[in-house]
């Protein structure tokens, strides 16, 4: 049975706000201070003009984190993904509910936290190494590693006040990645860094998870480095867990991904003068659905109506996966034989999506009727949501659809012997 390294009990976390009724503002002078002296002195004493109210950051959130597990927690601003670092990591304590925590926590939670700005970058990695409860020998042994993947040798003997914040992440992160906590909370700071800092920071965090068994838990606002690095994710909403699971599943949540998984849509009318009617989604046997096995075929079909001949026009749909990126476009210019839409009428066209071509993931597609390179008659984003589950077929040795992309690829492989070319 998997070790349990970190558990979160019915995690819960209020602040008072305090609200100042009838504050006064603007400009105010020494008489107007005087002036008022008396009835803030009784104020005091008495009633105050204020009120407050309780915001709750985060209630009963529950969890448990396994040993080598990569956890994603994301959510929009003000979810309270960094309150809750902030408790796993003792800054904060709860209002209610627990946290059991069985290892050393490294955390690089937000430029400024973790480093005494008035010591060097070299006092400031043992200081941390300190913390963390380690040795001068083992931070001695981490030393060289930590400068060079900070990469910040010419400052190392230089204040951190006077680092760049750039600077500044780079040492916190390597740091924290490097001085061998068991646990590793990693906030959105690292949004901070260069585009090719950030690469280096996530291959790291891979590797201390996969190579060396330790846990990270990721917060941030990046889907595509959640989606690379975390197995598992919890997403927040108003200080509660929404949903936890597969990362992909829980990413297509966070940004909208169940809300379009109806098989047949009657589009509203549009006053143009080519305009979609209606779009379905189809398997084998002509029965509307929304879901689908890797082995069979996807079948859109499309109704349109034509108010005049429109050369050129053409019916085109695209696939996105949960993350919005296309996978792949498809035109009726492609077809063969090739379909004419350009008389005016009632059309209905089917397009089959091909079987073993995506990868078991959630995808959308938009549709669209145009000219090409000239005008947009209609267009329905993500008009249709499917989903491609995966079968025993499609193991991959472990890995998972995720892992692997978004479509299949029609490798030949083959045997050169030595007498061959």
């Amino acid at each position: 049975m998997p070790d349990v390294v970190l558990s979160v009990q019915n995690l819960s976390k209020s602040f008072n706000i305090a609200h100042q009724r009838n504050a006064l503002r603007g400009y105010r002078t020494l008489h107007d201070e005087l002036a008022t002296l008396p009835r803030r002195l009784l104020k005091r004493f008495g009633q105050n003009g204020s009120t407050s109210e309780t915001l709750w950051a985060l209630k009963n959130v529950s969890f448990d984190v396994e040993a080598g597990e990569v956890l994603g927690v994301i959510g929009g601003n003000g979810a309270g993904k960094s309150t809750l670092l902030k408790i796993l990591n003792r800054i904060t304590e709860p209002t209610s509910g627990g946290v059991d925590i069985y290892g050393r926590v490294g955390a690089l939670l937000e430029v400024g936290t973790g480093f005494h700005p008035e010591l060097t970058g070299r006092e400031n990695i043992f200081l941390n190494g300190a913390i963390l409860g380690m040795n001068r020998a083992e931070i001695r042994r981490k030393f060289d590693e930590i400068v060079a993947f900070a990469e910040v040798e010419k400052f190392l003997d230089t204040p951190v006040k006077r680092y760049s914040s750039g600077m500044y992440v780079r040492l916190a992160f390597a740091v924290a990645a490097h001085l061998d906590p068991e646990i590793l909370l990693i906030d959105e700071v690292l949004a901070v860094g260069d585009a090719d800092f950030q690469t280096k920071c996530l291959e790291k965090m891979e590797d201390v998870a996969a190579n060396e068994g330790r846990t990270v838990i990721f917060v941030s606002h990046d889907m595509d480095a959640i989606s690379r690095l975390c197995s598992r994710c919890i997403l927040l909403r108003q200080g509660e867990i929404e949903k936890s699971g597969n990362t992909a599943d829980v990413v297509a949540v966070y940004l909208g991904g169940e809300q379009q998984q109806t098989p047949v849509i009657e589009f509203p009318p549009r006053d143009t003068e080519a305009t979609l009617r209606s779009a379905g989604l189809y398997g084998p046997d002509d029965q509307a659905r929304a879901s689908f096995s890797s082995s069979e075929p996807v079948l859109l079909k499309c109704a349109f109506k034509v108010q005049r001949r429109i050369k050129g026009l053409q019916l085109s749909f695209e696939v996105l996966n949960f993350k919005r990126e296309q996978i792949f476009y498809s035109t009726l210019s492609m077809a063969d034989p090739p379909i004419l839409v350009e008389a005016q009428g009632e059309y209905n066209i089917a397009a089959a999506i091909p079987r073993r071509l995506l990868l078991p993931g959630r995808y959308f597609i938009n549709l669209a009727l145009h000219t090409p390179k000239t005008k947009l008659y209609d267009r329905r984003l993500q008009a249709l949501g499917f989903t491609i589950v995966a079968t025993v077929a499609d193991s991959f040795d472990g890995f998972a659809g995720d892992e692997l992309g978004h479509v299949y690829a029609d490798v030949k492989w083959r045997r050169i012997f030595p007498d061959q070319t």
